[in-house]
């Protein structure tokens, strides 16, 4: 079994900083790439941000010069630093990572419980 655990979010004022974790655990043989989704309300889930094993990123428009992500590999973790936050940014952010299982060594796609980000104006 594999989990996806996200920390960070929390309640931050417009122009304000948030720094979202992901950590991978279990039967883990490696991660491919690793990414950030987000869903605000009554919209549908969009991707932010991605890596890929080799830390080639790629980002949404919408946050590209704001939002930065960033991957530890010995640690299975996948970080999304996010400046100058905007009351648009307001949604549930998803971790998602796609990996080879160290109990078949095939690939899965996995995604965490979300993490509420909130920005007030």
């Amino acid at each position: 079994q594999v989990q996806l655990v996200e920390s960070g979010g929390g309640l931050v004022q417009a122009g304000g900083s948030l720094r979202l974790s992901c950590v991978a655990s279990g039967s883990v043989f490696s991660i491919n790439h690793m990414g950030w989704y987000r869903q605000g309300p009554g919209k549908q889930r969009e991707l932010v941000a991605a890596i890929t094993s080799g830390g080639v990123t790629n980002y949404a428009d919408s946050v590209k010069g704001r939002f930065t992500i960033s991957r530890d590999n010995a640690k299975n973790t996948v970080y999304l630093q996010m400046n100058s936050l905007k009351p648009e940014d307001t949604a549930v952010y998803y971790c998602n990572a796609d990996l080879i299982s160290d109990y078949d060594l095939s690939t899965y796609d996995y995604w965490g419980q979300g993490t509420q980000v909130t920005v007030s104006s």
